[in-house]
């Protein structure tokens, strides 16, 4: 599934043209094309001159127009998992926020387990000539940074092991975070504390779960292996391992 989130419209409102707005600001139609693509050597005084008009006026560029003729499509791609973690919408809401900030449009996808749907995901987005693409995943990105790295379309990810000209990357330090968790289950009196993992073969599920056990080892509790479990990040994973630990931790370990 692919949709467009955006708040530019992209045509001319009134059916006014970028003729009208250079004739009301008594500027060159060359000076409004590169103020609305905010060239920034516009004269300044001019810019501001054209954006009077523009607000003024209602008028909303046509933003299919601008990409041909600046050869940028102001579009960016966000792609995330499929599943329901309650923790993406926020991602999304704030990654679209940014956008609008800085006139960029967002083209969300959700990423599929399904190869085929997975490449016709890219493919769209490529297809779309997005400016750059976020992958916030920690399983299919491999595939899709070959993907697009091909097309040289720029790609940021997380905690990908290697960075280049088209490939961006941030690491997470895990273990703040799961020491808090960690301690916050101490404090309320539990010792015997268990810890559900992605996918064992994932770089980012075992940095979480070597996390877990330095934490653990800190406060001088031993972790059991019958309650370090194996999920594969979806919820029905995670309401498994929960109820085998309930069970008493009859499940595989990892």
């Amino acid at each position: 599934m692919t949709v467009t989130i955006t708040d530019t419209a992209l045509s001319a409102a009134h059916g006014m043209e970028i003729q009208e707005i250079a004739r009301l600001a008594k500027v060159s139609i060359a000076t409004v094309s590169r103020t609305v693509n905010r060239v920034p050597t516009v004269d300044p005084v001019l810019a501001r001159r054209v954006w009077r008009v523009i607000e003024r006026e209602g008028y909303y560029p046509n933003t299919h127009a601008r990409a041909l003729g600046s050869g940028r499509s102001r579009v960016f791609g966000l792609m995330v998992p499929e599943d329901s973690n309650p923790f993406f919408p926020e991602v999304i809401q704030t990654f679209v926020r940014s956008g609008v900030q800085y006139s960029y449009e967002v083209l969300l996808s959700s990423i599929f387990r399904d190869g085929r749907l997975l490449e016709t995901a890219a493919r769209q987005m490529i297809e779309r000539r997005v400016d750059g693409v976020a992958i916030l995943t920690f399983e299919a990105e491999h595939s899709l940074i070959d993907i697009f790295k091909r097309r040289k379309v720029p790609v940021f990810v997380i905690d990908a092991d290697c960075a280049g000209r088209f490939l961006k990357s941030i690491r997470i330090d895990y273990e703040p975070g799961i020491r808090q968790a960690v301690q916050h289950l101490v404090a309320l009196g539990h010792k015997r504390i268990a810890f559900v993992s992605g996918p064992a073969d994932l770089k980012t599920a075992w940095m979480r779960k070597n996390a877990f056990q330095a934490c653990m080892k800190e406060i001088g509790v031993t972790v059991s292996p019958e309650i370090l479990m194996e999920g594969d990040h979806t919820m029905e994973a995670s309401a498994d391992a929960a109820l085998a630990l309930a069970a008493g931790g009859n499940a595989p370990p990892q």
